[in-house]
């Protein structure tokens, strides 16, 4: 991995309202922290296949692409996101330089020809985003090896290579789960990524088996009378084959790096309750149990995935599905994992056949539906271009309502839960400029993990504990350019590692003399 140029101290400073208080605030790592939710996942998908989100087109040169995804980033960054799920794998192609498949036609134009001038995307992604303290998940999917869309197929496609490994399907060619040479394709192709790259989470979308087509046909016969002997039916050989692969991956990932983040999103509704008692009280038409044979309720409890994402991209007055009730079901479902809710302001403000969508009231009321269930510990936005785009201002609501808060994503303790030791040596000056922190970094934890990044509260007589900054990168040392003249603040300095697990707190105090500039 490339080392890093630049160090970076995001400073967000906030505006200081309605948190008066008359004692002392406690010093411990929970109140050090926006008034708020200061554990929230906080995320977008950024979709590459057809060029959806980024680049904005094909053969787009080099630095304009870079200069696209850096703008990007920033603006979800202003929003509050705190985490990109970018789809580095559309169609058994690459974002990336260092793996097997051949380069996306969807960055250069054609499948299989390198960027001119020649740069890898992925370490430039992810490299971004750490400086501006963003988590980056590498969101791939599993099930095509061509698109409908693809204009061109290399030679080094893999399905090219094994036409007995793919099967046509709707226009598109896919995977066969059934054949064990498959999976463990996908999962060496997945575990490349993980070895070669500094992600924070590998992501898997809804493609496992396709939604159904009518009149369409899975061409598997060969594949189940050859594996499927003990199984009573194809239904469950194949949520058998898609559980394998979901198994071999999740230990793969582990076996390599342990705090790399694995995470699902499948289709919002596992079963209708006419077709399985446990199932939600909805009626769609396809589910992920019965259709994508995805038992995703089954990894979630088996331990096998950290993160679910339900798409859940529908209205609070849809009839069939309606969104209160299938959040609802998920609920009791996370067995101690982490829930996130799949959202799509893609249909905010459309000619959305369900004209719910075109009330400005209905994606806030979502999100204060969310933040009323602690099961729940965030949102993921489809996509960043529909999140960007603002109709109806539901991006300003994140901004300035719902995200205006920084929040940290929340942790994962059954990966780690042994946090920083607290950083040394505080020091705060008061200068023209602000008033200026310096730290001595952490020294290693009794796991011998080193702090990931710091964290920078505030807090006054007058003010309750407020994050004024998080030091990415190796950073020690915060310029706060909000102090006041003539007051007395007290500052606190944490660290926290890859997987947000925090330190206590050093103080330090110092009283603001000093005119601003």
């Amino acid at each position: 991995m490339k080392k890093h140029l630049a160090w970076l101290c995001l400073l967000l400073f906030l505006v200081l309202e309605g948190c008066k208080s008359s004692k002392k605030p406690r010093t411990t790592p929970r109140d050090f922290g926006p008034m708020g939710m200061k554990r929230e996942m906080r995320a977008v998908w950024i979709a590459t296949v057809d060029n959806i989100d980024w680049p904005s087109r094909k053969n787009l040169p080099p630095a304009e692409q870079r200069e696209e995804f850096i703008r990007l980033i920033e603006t979800h960054k202003r929003m509050g996101i705190n985490a990109v799920f970018v789809q580095v794998r559309a169609a058994a192609d690459a974002f990336y330089a260092r793996g097997e498949e051949p380069w996306s036609e969807w960055l250069t134009g054609k499948q299989g020809k390198a960027p001119e001038p020649f740069y890898d995307p992925l370490d430039f992604m992810i490299e971004e985003c750490h400086r501006r303290g963003i988590e980056f998940h590498a969101w791939l999917n599993l099930n095509r090896t061509a698109h409908r869309a693809s204009k061109s197929i290399s030679n080094d496609n893999i399905g090219r290579k094994h036409p007995e490994w793919v099967f046509d399907y709707d226009g598109y060619k896919l995977f066969n789960f059934g054949l064990p040479e498959v999976r463990d394709y996908i999962t060496s192709v997945t575990t490349n990524i993980v070895h070669e790259y500094d992600v924070d989470g590998i992501h898997f979308d809804d493609y496992f088996y396709p939604y159904t087509v009518t009149g369409q046909t899975l061409k598997d016969e060969e594949a189940y009378q050859q594996y499927g002997g003990r199984f009573r039916n194809k239904d469950d050989w194949r949520r058998d084959n898609v559980d394998k692969l979901i198994k071999q991956i999740s230990d793969a990932i582990t076996a390599e790096k342990p705090y790399v983040k694995f995470g699902v999103s499948p289709f919002g509704v596992w079963r209708n309750r006419k077709d399985d008692p446990s199932g939600s009280a909805t009626e769609a038409g396809q589910t992920s149990y019965d259709n994508l044979y995805a038992d995703t309720k089954k990894w979630m409890k088996a331990g096998w995935i950290d993160y679910l994402v339900p798409q859940i991209y529908f209205s609070t007055k849809f009839d069939k599905v309606p969104f209160k009730i299938v959040t609802s079901w998920w609920l009791p479902y996370t067995y101690g994992r982490h829930l996130y809710i799949g959202q799509g302001p893609y249909r905010i403000g459309t000619e959305d056949k369900d004209r719910t969508w075109a009330n400005p009231s209905e994606f806030p009321n979502q999100m204060r539906f969310i933040r009323l269930n602690p099961e729940i510990l965030g949102s993921v936005f489809f996509s960043s271009k529909s999140l960007i785009g603002n109709k109806l201002g539901h991006a300003d609501s994140l901004r300035t309502n719902f995200y205006k808060e920084p929040a940290f994503p929340p942790t994962m303790p059954w990966k780690d839960h042994t946090a920083p030791l607290t950083p040394k040596n505080l020091q705060v000056k008061d200068t023209r400029d602000g008033v200026e922190l310096r730290w001595a970094a952490s020294e290693a934890a009794r796991d011998g993990s080193f702090a990931h990044y710091y964290a920078v509260y505030r807090y006054s007589d007058s003010e309750a504990p407020r994050l004024l900054a998080g030091c990415y990168e190796g950073q020690t040392r915060a310029l706060d350019k909000s102090a006041k003249r003539g007051r007395r603040y007290t500052y606190a300095v944490t660290a926290l590692d890859r997987l947000h697990n925090e330190s206590e707190p050093v103080l330090a105090t110092v009283y603001a003399r000093l005119a601003r500039k």
